[in-house]
This record gives C-alpha cells, sequence and structure tokens, in this order.
C-alpha cells in the first residue's frame, strides 16, 4: 500500500498568474512566437469584425431602403480594428520579450 505525498499531488494549471493567459506563458516566448501570436490575433480581430459587419449590413439592407456595399464591412470595419489589434499585440508581446531578454542579461 503506497501513500501519495503532497509533492505528488496534481497541479492546476496556472491561468492567472502573472505572464500566463489560459495557461500560454507569454512572458516566455521568443521573438518568432510573439510575432506569430501577434499577427494571429490581428488576423482572428480581422476576421471576427469583418463576420459582426456582414451580418450588420446584412440586417440594415433588408431593413432600409438605401443599401450599404458589403465592401465597407472589409475596408471600414475590418480592416482598420485588425490593425489596430495586430499593433496593440505587437507592442505588448514585444514589450514582453524586451523585458525577458533585458532580464536574462
Amino acid at each position: 500500500m503506497t501513500h501519495s505525498s503532497p509533492t505528488n499531488a496534481p497541479t492546476t494549471p496556472r491561468t492567472f498568474a502573472a505572464g500566463y493567459v489560459f495557461g500560454v506563458p507569454l512572458g516566455n516566448m521568443g521573438w518568432f512566437a510573439s510575432l506569430l501570436m501577434s499577427v494571429a490575433a490581428g488576423f482572428m480581430a480581422f476576421f471576427a469584425s469583418t463576420f459582426c459587419a456582414i451580418a450588420f449590413i446584412l440586417i440594415y439592407n433588408s431593413a432600409a431602403r438605401n443599401a450599404i456595399d458589403f465592401t465597407f464591412s472589409y475596408r471600414r470595419v475590418g480592416l482598420p480594428i485588425g490593425l489596430v489589434v495586430m499593433v496593440f499585440a505587437l507592442g505588448t508581446l514585444g514589450t514582453l520579450w524586451f523585458r525577458r531578454i533585458l532580464r536574462h542579461s
């Protein structure tokens, strides 16, 4: 019969600790991973905002007499939001990467 010691207790993932978002250690990523995550965040914001804008334009065009062109959804809504999110993510993740580099020097 074996007894489990407290050191063998299962650990929960660190989801709300400093430098972690949903268990992903954002403070320990390299420059390429930071760049990749920033571009991915920009793409996700672009597609989500474009989808919401298309749905709004679809509802608006069915109710209103003057129609809005669907290109408005990605030119005036999706692209600016995607670029802003990508620049914000690049700034945030780049700062975390730069701090980690300075801390290890």
